[in-house]
């Protein structure tokens, strides 16, 4: 029985906040691994993450806020403290200059 969820190019585009257009490329030129069936695409989930795995810029243990499994919280979420600022730094740049 399949028990694998398929997402749709359209699903793609709106998790990953590009076109349409974009994600088709991405398909086309053998960057995202999806599957036809019929005139459409369909991606696994699995494969959209290996994709943005190899587009990324450095690992997601890199980032504060990572688990050990590799998922990351934002700041502020799950009772997390936002990290602190520095002083300046939510000062307008305007008002930083005439310092």
């Amino acid at each position: 029985m399949l028990t694998r969820r398929f997402l749709t190019v359209k699903e793609v585009a709106e998790l990953v906040q590009v076109s349409e257009a974009t994600v088709r490329h991405w398909i086309k030129q053998r960057d995202l691994r999806a599957i036809a069936l019929g005139r459409e695409w369909r991606v696994i989930p699995h494969d959209l993450e290996a994709f943005l795995g190899t587009h990324e810029t450095r690992s997601a243990a890199g980032f504060p806020g990572a688990a050990a499994d590799g998922t990351t919280a934002m700041p502020g979420s799950q009772g997390e403290a936002a990290p602190d600022l520095p002083a300046d730094a939510s000062e307008p740049q305007d008002a930083r200059r005439n310092h």
